[in-house]
């Protein structure tokens, strides 16, 4: 009888977090919990001892690139909820001073190249974002919302319309920890 051809990968599971495998994982731990489906046919993901195990068998190509991803996403809920996220950007404007406020679900950003309309960007999921001076600081447990949410803060100071080497005003990645 000729042996099946499994491509297997583990993930070990940290102390103080919890995972459970049904319709969809879900990842538990004392910072919150994430869930999150992932629907692809041939790929199956379990539980066994200390360790979430996803497999696949007889892989293609395309098989082997999804068993890759979605190792690493269950990997960045159990690092989001053990050790979370944390983005610094830094505003920088020569200008016109612009002043930015977190408000609720959106940070608004005043006077940016004095335009008279105030710009938005929006703040995904359960992430914080703190404002000190020109330092930004973006966090949360959701590895997906921090990285939007900062993306959103750099695309709402685009500038369009001048040159970029005279204009360099905007909100800019400066670290990722």
């Amino acid at each position: 009888m000729a042996q099946l051809a499994i491509l297997r990968e583990e993930i070990p599971i940290p102390e103080g977090i919890d995972v459970i495998i049904a319709d969809e994982v879900t990842v538990k731990g004392s910072k919150g919990q994430l869930s999150r489906k992932f629907n692809h046919r041939s790929i199956q993901i379990t539980k066994e001892d200390n360790n979430v195990v996803v497999e696949v068998k007889f892989p293609k190509k395309r098989d082997k690139a999804m068993l890759g991803t979605i190792k690493s996403h269950i990997n960045n809920m159990m690092v989001g909820l053990t050790d979370g996220f944390t983005y610094h950007m830094k505003i920088v404007y020569a200008h016109f001073p612009m002043t930015v406020k977190a408000a609720g679900d959106k940070v608004v950003i005043e006077n940016f190249l004095g335009e008279k309309y105030p710009r938005t960007a929006k703040i995904l999921g359960d992430t914080k974002v703190q404002i000190k001076g020109e330092e930004v600081t973006v966090t949360g447990i959701s590895k997906e919302d921090v990285g939007q949410t900062m993306a959103n803060l750099e695309q709402a100071t685009k500038i369009r319309g001048r040159d970029p080497r005279v204009f360099q005003d905007g909100i800019y990645l400066v670290s990722k920890e």
